[in-house]
């Protein structure tokens, strides 16, 4: 398989206070992983700064202005947005670099240039909403990437796969009106943000939530993704997936419960490899969205990618 990475300096400079478990050392860990040989063909570039219009795909025009007022013009400023998000001054940067990024991704796996891409990108998205910036995100980086895909590309059906252990309530947000995208979650439940039940279906019955109990571990992820998300992925027959790519299931995290290891991941990644094979002519985008132990993201992230580059 063709695989690229999308990566940017810039990433590092989207400052937390201390001790926030969304911190720069969270791409620091990635990038070790990728020193292994077993990375030596991936193709690694740098990602572009999309325009503050991009936002507008997935958000209104007053939600983008609340976000650029929140950013401190002081370097080593930091301003707390909402409860547990916050913005230094180079976060705006670093999101719409994000966002970049992922349309940059979404233009690779049209145009052939690529088979996959992963965008290691920070602050993550799935938790922002159409109005709201909550749970570390500014603005819904999978939601742009899908619109961007429907308005370039001339994408029909767009399924978005979340195994982030909390629930991406941002894109259940955006989408829940929308017969033309799929979003399917596996999630702990109860745990931030509260959303997820089973019975949120969207107003098409394009929401599938698999909802988790706190302790199992790989048996029940895996009968929920095969029991509920593949065959909605099935059913659906999308042209594209995007994967909310999320490793704070894995048992080292410490902001939840679900005792996933990094084989786990990757045989999730090959389901969705293989549905990307048959529907969608292998086009696959996964962003990066939680995963805070540095060694359970390391490992996580790196099976990640070294199966999508294997296919």
């Amino acid at each position: 398989m063709s695989t690229r990475l999308y990566e940017h300096p810039i990433f590092l400079e989207h400052v937390t206070p201390a001790g926030h478990p969304e911190r720069s050392d969270r791409i620091r860990a990635i990038n070790v992983a990728l020193e292994h040989p077993n990375f030596e063909r991936l193709e690694r570039r740098q990602a572009p700064q999309a325009n503050e219009d991009a936002v507008l795909l997935a958000h209104p025009e007053e939600h983008l202005i609340t976000i650029m007022r929140e950013i401190p013009e002081e370097e080593g400023e930091i301003n707390q947005i909402e409860a547990d998000t916050y913005a230094s001054s180079k976060s705006l940067q670093a999101a719409l670099t994000g966002i970049g990024g992922a349309m940059a991704a979404v233009d690779d796996v049209f145009t052939g240039r690529a088979d996959n891409v992963f965008v290691a990108a920070r602050p993550p998205g799935h938790h922002a909403e159409k109005m709201t910036a909550m749970g570390f995100c500014f603005f819904n980086n999978a939601a742009i990437a899908a619109r961007h895909a429907q308005k370039t590309h001339g994408a029909e059906r767009i399924a978005i796969v979340d195994w982030d252990v909390h629930h991406g309530n941002g894109t259940q947000d955006i989408f829940w009106d929308d017969a033309s995208v799929l979003f399917c979650s596996t999630h702990q439940m109860p745990l931030y943000p509260g959303t997820g039940a089973k019975d949120e279906k969207g107003t098409h019955n394009t929401i599938v939530n698999a909802p988790l109990s706190p302790n199992v571990g790989s048996d029940h992820f895996r009968e929920a993704f095969k029991s509920r998300v593949l065959p909605a992925l099935d059913d659906f027959r999308p042209d594209l997936i995007i994967i909310s790519a999320g490793f704070d299931a894995h048992h080292r995290d410490p902001l939840a419960q679900i005792n996933l290891t990094g084989e786990d991941f990757d045989w999730a990644t090959g389901r969705v490899l293989e549905l990307a094979d048959r529907y969608a002519k292998n086009r696959v985008v996964s962003l990066l969205e939680g995963g805070y132990d540095l060694e359970g993201l390391a490992e996580s992230a790196g099976m990640h990618i070294l199966r999508m580059m294997k296919g």
